[in-house]
């Protein structure tokens, strides 16, 4: 306020005395003595703000200073707490380990007291059975020297008896006139005669016995497996005849110098044999499914009418193709109707070549899902792996898939087979033992073999040639009238059954048993043969007399 009272006298002043140059130096000069008088009120504040802080701070150190003895003091307070605390806590802790230990050396001490009561106890009862060994040992040594003295008698008592004995044989031998070796031998001989008798009628009883069990019981199960599995009778022919609309197709087929008949035999490996039979062509070759190849292509080519190189290079390429694809949907239809879940595709597709497989005029591939169904229902009729025994069966030909492209036979073919995929050992060992080539070592097995033979012998299901069936019922009768005793034979039942007729005065009842059994055997030795064959032995004895 009075530095505006004083710029408002300056001003005055100035303005009513000076003239315009002197109010400007007036007026610098007081702009002057204004920044000095504002640096000097400036300096003042500074100073008072300085003293200011210094007593704000003195104030802050000393409240902190008081603020820090406290908690300084109280942490002393809180640590002598902690501290008694601590003690008193290890004290009790060290009470209740003193307590604990003197628990234990207690415990301690009282199984040691049991175990040395039980030490001495020990020790007593070893001192009585010392005692009582030693009057043991003093006893036994008495009775050795009673043995010792019983064996010098009986040794005496035997010695004389073998002298009697020697006397006694002499005496014999003199009054007989036999020697100890042909004494031995007229006893052994009887005893032999006597005991054949027995051991035949003994055979005879237990085989006839087991006969009617074990016909009982595979009747039964037979029956049933057949009653819940009927499949239809399938034979099939093994040429491949193609039919054509005329006798006109023959030439065209044969084409200009042979040239479509070289190249349809060319790519196939099939022959083609046309002859003097009308408006039919016949294709002739050792593997089957090229055959078929062969017979799809030309039968296409018949009703196209096209036949030239070119053309037949094309159909039987694509003839290869569907041959190909049919082989892998019957494999695979054959897996899903038996159900035996998973198999290996290269399993699956060699099932598919079965299908143009024949056994006997029998389809294999029929064959084998015939005798998966039947060795399954045979295995849930016994509580046997219904599904292993299905794969087993229809695994059981697998090598006659192959059997005319790899060397050996179609048993040992499909066990190589089967191993090479990791099939399960009862599968392996059914292909094995199917054929009777060795003995099973499981039940499924037995069950495979009995439905591949029950497959294969029922009524229809295979065929074979007039010559082979007149040379196989020849040679069943030969190997009957071979063996000694046997007066006629007759095979009948289409070579199901030989009907042997022994001589009444060579061989008994009971030998007859014999000679079924010899017959039996030659047969299975000597033979091969579809099925099962019976072996029935007649013996008859007449008595004829003249009244007059």
């Amino acid at each position: 306020m009075v530095h505006d009272v004083y710029d408002n006298l300056i001003l005055s002043v100035v303005q009513n005395k000076l003239n315009g140059g002197v109010r400007m130096l007036f007026i610098i000069a007081l702009n002057a003595v204004e920044a000095i008088i504002s640096g000097l009120l400036i300096a003042i504040a500074l100073v008072v703000g300085y003293f200011v802080r210094v007593w704000q701070h003195e104030k802050n150190m000393k409240t902190s200073r008081a603020l820090a003895e406290k908690i300084v003091e109280d942490g002393k307070k809180e640590a002598e707490k902690a501290k008694r605390e601590s003690v008193l806590e290890a004290k009790q802790e060290i009470f209740a380990l003193r307590k604990e230990f003197d628990n234990d050396m207690r415990d301690r001490r009282q199984v040691v007291v049991t175990l040395e009561n039980k030490v001495a106890q020990r020790e007593d009862t070893l001192n009585k059975r010392s005692l009582h060994l030693d009057k043991r040992e003093e006893t036994l040594a008495l009775r050795e020297e009673k043995l010792d003295e019983k064996r010098e008698q009986l040794e005496q008592l035997n010695s004389k008896a073998e002298e009697v004995l020697k006397q006694q044989e002499e005496k014999l031998i003199e009054i007989s006139g036999f020697s100890v070796e042909q004494a031995r031998e007229i006893i052994m001989a009887r005893i032999r005669e006597s005991l054949s008798d027995e051991i035949a009628t003994y055979i005879k009883d237990e085989e006839e016995k087991a006969k009617n069990e074990v016909q009982a019981r595979s009747k039964q199960l037979l029956a049933l497996a057949i009653q819940k599995y009927a499949s239809e009778t399938t034979t099939e022919r093994t040429v491949s005849v193609v039919d054509l609309p005329n006798d006109e197709m023959k030439g065209r087929i044969i084409g200009r110098e042979g040239r479509n008949i070289r190249t349809i035999e060319a790519l196939t490996g099939v022959d083609l044999i046309i002859d003097d039979t009308p408006e039919a062509v016949v294709l002739s070759g050792f593997d089957p499914i090229r055959r078929e190849i062969a017979k799809r292509a030309l039968s296409t080519l018949v009703s196209d009418g096209r036949i030239h190189p070119g053309r037949i290079e094309e159909v039987v390429e694509k003839a290869r193709v569907e041959v190909d694809m049919f082989i892998r949907e019957a494999g695979e239809d054959a897996v899903f109707k038996t159900g035996v879940g998973r198999i290996h595709p290269d399993l699956v597709k060699l099932l598919g070549r079965l299908s143009f497989r024949t056994s006997y005029g029998q389809n294999v591939l029929k064959h084998s899902i015939e005798a998966a169904f039947l060795a399954g229902k045979l295995a849930a009729e016994i509580g046997e792996d219904e599904i292993l025994a299905r794969r087993a069966g229809l695994l059981h030909d697998i090598g006659k898939a192959v059997d005319h492209e790899v060397e050996g036979g179609h048993v040992e073919i499909g066990v190589n087979i089967v191993n090479r995929y990791k099939e399960p050992k009862e599968v392996v060992d059914a292909i094995a033992s199917h054929h009777g080539d060795k003995e099973p070592q499981s039940i499924i097995a037995v069950l495979v073999a009995a439905a591949d033979a029950l497959s294969a012998a029922r009524p229809g299901a295979r065929s074979e040639s007039m010559e082979n069936y007149i040379k196989r019922l020849e040679q069943l009768e030969a190997i009957s009238n071979e063996i000694p005793g046997v007066d006629k034979s007759y095979a009948i039942q289409a070579g199901r059954e030989i009907r042997v007729i022994v001589k009444a005065d060579q061989v008994d009842d009971l030998s007859t048993f014999k000679v079924a059994r010899e017959i039996k055997e030659q047969i299975e030795e000597k033979m091969t043969y579809p099925g099962t064959i019976k072996v029935t032995v007649i013996r008859e004895t007449r008595a004829t007399d003249i009244a007059k």
